[in-house]
Formats: structure tokens, C-alpha cells, sequence
């Protein structure tokens, strides 16, 4: 009986970039023996590929598509060339795959099945966010993606400010990122004036903005977020 493959989780850059900034050789060494991979988007996941490992033939890659029209009945054929001795690269669109992506789910039955899975270093905007916002980096949550409807989306960050203050822990959220200039709008009107608020945009990349101000000092600032990846973190001292 061969013996299983392993799940590698590969990080990638999260925008245009030279990925030798921001990706150690490890991951330069498992993409260039890897041929097998679970991505969100078949041509931005080859552009990935290409840039760390020029000489790759495209021809020979696997490539399975995990997004949000996935069919749960698809995802143990993903992992089944493990099964059979094959190694797998696993990837998201941006940044580490499994955290706030749905990789994690691949990551999951990976483990259901005795597969060993080796989690790759590389750029988390999680983590950054919090490493440069100045808040509390011992008790934090990320919350995922706000409430679209307005009043639903006001409860949830008078919500999380109150979470913030009552446990002394910092919470963290993101928006699509054509809605972020409204959301900065928003969170000036619905939090309180000395609450904290980081914005940490456009992380590793040169445009990168990271300002941590109170809210107070936030309505004097003008910012554009449009299109523009961001991280947001509230703390209510």
C-alpha cells in the first residue's frame, strides 16, 4: 500500500508584487514539486505558480476548483491523490489558505482521512493587521464580512465595540472591498468618539496604509478604501 500524500497549504502574495518580498524559499521549493492543486481561480492560481516557478510546464498542472459553487459532493475527489501517495498544493486567492477562505473545508477532510497537512509560512493581512494596529494582540476575533442590510450592519459593529469594551478584546471585520468607503462612513456616525479604530489597507503592497486613530480623529480624515483589500479593527478602551 503506497503511502498518503501530503496537503501542503502554499500562501501566495496578496496583490501585484514581487513574491520574493513577502515568500520564504520553502514555498518557492513545494510549487516546484508540486503538479497537483485545490485554488479558487484556475487562472490566477497559474499567474501564481508562473511567478515563483517560471520554468513550470502549465501543461502538467491538476488543478480542482474550490469556490462558492463547489458541490460538497466534489470535495473528497479534490483530495483523493493523496490517497494514492500524490501530494497537493493547496492555495487561496490571497494571502494563507484556510483562514477566512474556503480552503479550510479541504483542510478538514484532509484530516478526516489521516492525511498529514503542512501549513506553509507566508503573508496572513489577519495577523499584519493586528501585528501593526497597537491593539490587543493577546484577545482578538475576526468576524468575517458585516451585514449588507444597514440597520442589521449597525447592530453588528454596536455589537462588536460593546464585545470590544465587556471582554477587552479586539474585533476585526472586513467589507467587499467596493463597499469599504461606505463602511468608513458608516463607522464614524455608529461608534463612540474615543473608540479606537485601525484601517490597515492594502497590506505588503506598496500603496499600503495601516492608521490607528480614535474616531474622533477619524471624522477630520479623509481616506479612499475603494477597491482597495482592508482589514478593520474596533477597541473600545
Amino acid at each position: 500500500m503506497n503511502p498518503k500524500g501530503k496537503l501542503y497549504l502554499i500562501p501566495t502574495t496578496m496583490g501585484e508584487m514581487n513574491p520574493e518580498d513577502v515568500l520564504p524559499i520553502l514555498v518557492y521549493r513545494t510549487v516546484e514539486l508540486i503538479n497537483t492543486y485545490i485554488v479558487e481561480n484556475d487562472k490566477t492560481a497559474r499567474k501564481f505558480i508562473k511567478s515563483v516557478q517560471p520554468s513550470k510546464v502549465q501543461a502538467d498542472l491538476k488543478l480542482s476548483l474550490l469556490n462558492k459553487r463547489t458541490e460538497d459532493s466534489e470535495l473528497q475527489a479534490m483530495i483523493k491523490p493523496c490517497l494514492n501517495g500524490e501530494n497537493i498544493g493547496l492555495m487561496s486567492e490571497a494571502g494563507c489558505p484556510g483562514v477566512a477562505d474556503p480552503g479550510a473545508v479541504i483542510v478538514k477532510i484532509a484530516h478526516e482521512n489521516g492525511i498529514q497537512v503542512v501549513p506553509l509560512v507566508g503573508p496572513s493581512s489577519i495577523l499584519l493587521a493586528m501585528m501593526a494596529s497597537g491593539m490587543n494582540g493577546q484577545s482578538f476575533a475576526f468576524n468575517g464580512y458585516l451585514p449588507i442590510d444597514k440597520s442589521d450592519k449597525k447592530n453588528a459593529i454596536k455589537n462588536f465595540e460593546t464585545l470590544s469594551h465587556s471582554k477587552n478584546q479586539s474585533q476585526l471585520f472586513i467589507e467587499t472591498p467596493y463597499r469599504n468607503n461606505k463602511l468608513m462612513e458608516d463607522l464614524v456616525v455608529f461608534l463612540q468618539p474615543n473608540t479606537l479604530l485601525c484601517v490597515a489597507c492594502d497590506i505588503t503592497l506598496p500603496t499600503e496604509y495601516i492608521k490607528t486613530f480614535r474616531i474622533a480623529d477619524w471624522k477630520k480624515i479623509k481616506v479612499d478604501l475603494h477597491n482597495r483589500p482592508t482589514i478593520f479593527i474596533i477597541h473600545k478602551m
